[in-house]
């Protein structure tokens, strides 16, 4: 079958992580949604992509809460052999010293195109191999320095050689973030000047050919984003697969960088918002950084009722989703009930994972996002007795979710302290915290609510774009300004500010939080139902119809892709 998509020439696209589907657990959070994403547009616009990911066969993690509020972490298991098709080429790739057997499954993403779009889950699962290096796909993103970086070998120079060996053709090798960086290496090799030509002095590697083929998209600005790897570990796990002097040129003098070494092999980089490219070009001073901003996939994160409202008032929005600016159209009570549809299945979702029935009478606030320190989940806690004294007045109803990283102490405590916080709420606020966050549950949740809420600590949030799967539903967004919601943010059109667009302090934004909730969104959402629908309608007309992964992946191909 992989005959045939290799038949024509395709930028491969490789991420360590790839939300594929909610039962193959090959993602851990906004990064493989993204990914996720990104294929299934590619797949929908007929562009010639093939995407490259790990196996991760034994998922992330599934987590589920313990009485005492502490996330506790479960594996996730799937397999391949359910959802895709065994490759029989094979190739090999450094470990140590010693050869490890790389193989691959392909799956296939359809879409509203012909063909459809391959994907390919690298697996280390092999008879040949050892029974150390056979677990070396198991785990996404597993424990370990060690570990990880033999991954990223796998990922990057097993990756690329496996391509090479199903015989696809490559134009442009596109590196969503530095996690598979290593495959510049294999590059660097393969264009590698004959010893014949070189005098003594000499770059052995022609760099700007590599270049020539490498985009890289950097997500995040958070430090603990960037991998890095002592140069005894790479050396002892690499050996001399890149001579060192180059290597250390390349990814840096003290350690190997990943994102560095994306950054100093491919001609085409750019951040994930305008914000986040501003940063980052700050971060790497005469790094040239454009900026393509993030979307979501239409088609994936709208809620059925609102996709056959869409289906009957705008008809094309699935491939042509500008068309979404007509929305406006749509009569007011018939996108309230569609909402309302949305919003009673997200009711039942959190009966049946919490016991909690909630009101549909009242206004749902969602949150759910990688719970870690910079995304600030407590926010909306940091005064309960404002926040107490705003439901006794205007009663709301809160529903949270999202998992912290394993070795992630600060958010696995923020998700224990959460559950303490809600338990002190008891018969003052319903709160309800719904455990494994996963793609159906952020379905339900961003097309649920009545408004989502969304506090980053500035400048960290690299783009975020549950808001964008909200406005998707016409859910607007309650937000810090960062990432993509400076971009997104019309003031009482299509969401609200939190603050303004200044470096605010936690205390500040927690008083201009509840704030805006007091005074402005509160009172609206209960006294003036035609003014809200005209925010909703904001939401699907002025940010979902331009927040989106088609409008993304055509940014791509006009201006990275086919360049």
């Amino acid at each position: 079958m992989h005959t045939t998509f290799a038949q024509v020439e395709r930028v491969a696209y490789f991420s360590m992580e790839i939300a594929l589907r909610t039962d193959i657990p090959t993602y851990s959070g906004g990064l493989g949604a993204l990914a996720g994403d990104t294929v299934l547009s590619a797949a929908d616009l007929g562009l010639p992509l093939v995407a490259v990911t790990l196996a991760s066969r034994q998922g992330y993690f599934r987590q589920c809460i313990d009485e005492a509020g502490r996330q506790i972490e479960l594996p996730d298991p799937w397999r391949p052999e359910d959802f895709a098709v065994p490759l029989t080429a094979r190739v090999a790739v450094p470990v140590e010293g010693r050869d490890v057997w790389v193989r691959g499954w392909l799956h296939v993403v359809t879409g509203q195109a012909e063909g459809g779009t391959p994907v390919i889950l690298l697996d280390t699962d092999v008879a040949d191999n050892t029974e150390e290096d056979r677990h070396i796909t198991d785990l996404l993103y597993g424990d370990g320095g060690e570990y990880r970086l033999k991954q990223e070998i796998v990922l990057g120079i097993g990756g690329a050689r496996l391509l090479h060996a199903l015989g696809f053709r490559i134009r442009r090798y596109h590196l969503n973030e530095g996690h598979s960086a290593l495959l510049g290496l294999e590059l660097l090799n393969r264009f590698r000047y004959a010893e014949a030509d070189l005098r003594p002095g000499d770059e052995p590697y022609d760099i700007p050919r590599v270049r020539e083929h490498c985009i890289f998209t950097t997500h995040t600005p958070v430090e603990a984003g960037h991998d890095r790897f002592p140069y005894d570990q790479v050396a002892r796990l690499l050996g001399d697969f890149v001579d060192l002097p180059t290597l250390r040129r390349l990814g840096g003098s003290d350690e190997l960088n990943m994102t560095r070494l994306a950054l100093n092999l491919s001609e085409y980089v750019n951040g994930v918002a305008q914000r986040h490219a501003e940063v980052s070009r700050l971060r790497y001073p005469g790094q040239t950084v454009h900026a393509i901003t993030n979307g979501v996939h239409p088609g994936r994160w709208v809620a059925s009722p609102l996709a056959e409202l869409y289906g009957r008032y705008v008809p094309g929005w699935r491939c042509e989703t500008e068309f979404l600016v007509r929305a406006d159209c749509i009569p007011d009570a018939m996108l309230l009930d569609a909402h309302q549809a949305a919003k009673r299945d997200l009711i039942e979702c959190v009966a049946a994972r919490t016991g909690l029935r909630f009101d549909p009478g009242l206004p749902i606030l969602g949150f759910a996002r990688r719970m870690t320190g910079y995304k600030r989940p407590d926010l909306l806690f940091s005064d309960l007795e404002r926040l107490r004294a705003i439901a006794r007045r205007q009663p709301l109803q809160i529903a949270l979710a999202g998992k912290a990283h394993p070795r992630d102490e600060t958010g696995r405590q923020l998700i224990q302290h959460l559950h303490e916080l809600i338990r002190s709420l008891t018969g003052e606020i319903p709160i309800a915290f719904l455990p494994n966050y996963d793609l159906d549950l952020a379905r339900a949740m961003t097309s649920g609510s009545d408004v989502w809420l969304n506090t980053p600590q500035r400048p960290l949030e690299a783009s975020g774009t549950s808001g964008m799967k909200a406005a998707l539903n016409g859910v607007p967004q309650l937000s810090v300004l960062d990432g993509w919601w400076v971009e997104g943010c019309i003031e009482g059109v299509t969401g609200w500010a939190i603050g303004d667009d200044a470096a605010g302090r936690n205390g500040d934004d927690g008083a201009a939080l509840y704030d805006k909730l007091e005074r402005v969104v509160l009172p609206l959402c209960a006294s003036d139902r035609a003014a809200w629908v005209a925010i909703m309608k904001g939401a699907i007309t002025k940010n979902a119809s331009f927040f989106n992964s088609h409008r993304m992946m055509r940014r791509y191909a006009a201006e990275a892709y086919l360049h």
